[in-house]
């Protein structure tokens, strides 16, 4: 008998994306993607050296190295914003961001291809709840751009699925008895959240929409928080809130935008460049200002973002400080980040995830007490702080950490 052609889920993620695979008869398989590994960031370098493009941690690892070329992250925050339309240039060229969403989303169905040797029968891809959030216009616009970006990547005619509910489907797999489950999908761009009715029985049920209880989604992530960690733990080393000769702040754009993976590229520009150097005038202390044009002229500010990121993990995962290296900027600079300053720091936009939780438990209409477990996925979820605020949200609550990674592009696959 002939095996039935795979249908595939994609998790297509701000930080990173994954792609899983199934059958239907048996439990999704996620796809490696770089080597063995099941996760590839989401990110293009073009090396204008010899022209060549590259995708993942290859992409990241050229870019650090020092090869000269452009680096893109974060390419789905750009999702329903007025930039996603305009062209960049790359190499000489003019390139718009729908594009380069189309290449990255092609190189991943071809890794796919060649690790599975068919062609998909169907592809789902994930979505945030909210794209944008309170403007249904632009949330439409948004999807309505995804879709073209799959179809030039020849992916053909593809269905969407909100990532939370992907996730509910794959965490079903492992329920044994009906439950009433809150899913977490806190991700590099966005949280969504769903309350959903799961269990063995329910598996083979066709339409499940009448499961689906409520959904609600905010536009805060984990490179939400990067950027706020950025902001106030390295940022006044280059000038932030610095008060210059004539008792005014130095205009502070440039850092908010300096903290943005997806922003970090427009500061190269040589206009941006120059209209940093014209800041000299605000500095008092102009050894901040000589820092900062070292960042951008030496095009270390995305250094500066995977130094953020890797800070806040580490100390998420073992409470101790974490040192940010800024050694590329001023010799034997670096900043510090300790556990309770990053409680601090996310505490107003923790409060703003964690509300738009308990709204969607409300919509649904279950209480704390009537939850049966609340299950997390999504790279961010991990973060220490929002664990423990989500525990003082719902105390009682069985907490299940699921597959940070993986979770949402298995549940793509089975709806798929």
């Amino acid at each position: 008998m002939k095996t039935p052609a795979p249908a595939i889920g994609i998790d297509f993620g701000t930080s990173n994306s994954a792609v899983a695979w199934t059958t239907g008869r048996e439990l999704a398989c996620m796809v490696p993607l770089e080597g063995s590994a099941t996760t590839i960031p989401t990110a293009v370098f073009f090396n204008t050296e010899d022209r060549s493009t590259h995708f993942g941690r290859d992409a990241i690892a050229l870019y650090l190295a020092g090869t000269e070329g452009r680096l893109m992250r974060s390419l789905k925050s750009l999702l329903g914003s007025s930039l996603m339309q305009d062209q960049t240039e790359i190499g000489h060229q003019r390139v718009s961001f729908e594009d380069i969403i189309a290449l990255f989303l092609s190189e991943l169905a071809a890794r796919t291809r060649r690790q599975l040797g068919v062609e998909p029968a169907r592809v789902v891809i994930g979505r945030p709840v909210h794209f944008v959030d309170d403007d249904a216009e632009r949330d439409r616009q948004a999807e309505d751009t995804l879709r073209r970006a799959a179809q030039s990547a020849g992916l053909g005619e593809i269905g969407f699925q909100y990532e939370p509910i992907a996730a509910a489907f794959d965490y079903e797999r492992r329920v044994s008895h009906e439950s009433l489950v809150l899913v977490v999908d806190i991700g590099g761009g966005t949280s969504d959240f769903t309350v959903v009715r799961l269990g063995p029985e329910r598996l083979a049920k066709a339409d499940r929409s009448s499961d689906v209880l409520a959904t609600t989604g905010v536009h805060i992530g984990g490179t939400d928080f990067d950027q706020r960690l950025s902001i106030e733990c390295v940022m006044p080393h280059f000038g932030f809130r610095h008060i210059g000769s004539q008792g005014r702040e130095v205009p502070s754009r440039t850092f908010f935008d300096l903290s943005s993976w997806h922003l970090i590229n427009w500061l190269y520009a040589p206009k941006a460049v120059r209209q940093v150097q014209e800041l000299r005038v605000n500095y008092l202390d102009t050894r901040l200002h000589d820092r900062l044009m070292n960042v951008l002229q030496d095009r270390q500010g995305h250094r500066i973002a995977s130094e953020v990121e890797e800070a806040k993990i580490r100390t998420s995962m073992t409470n101790d400080d974490a040192a940010i290296d800024l050694s590329f900027a001023e010799a034997e600079l670096s900043a510090a980040l300790t556990a309770r300053d990053m409680s601090a720091r996310l505490a107003a936009l923790l409060d703003n995830v964690v509300s738009c939780a308990r709204e969607c438990v409300t919509q649904g209409g279950a209480t704390g007490d009537t939850l049966d477990a609340i299950y997390l996925t999504g790279g961010s979820s991990a973060l220490s702080p929002f664990q423990s605020a989500l525990r003082h949200a719902f105390p009682g609550t069985k907490i299940i950490e699921g597959d940070l990674f993986g979770g949402v592009a298995a549940g793509l696959a089975y709806a798929a």
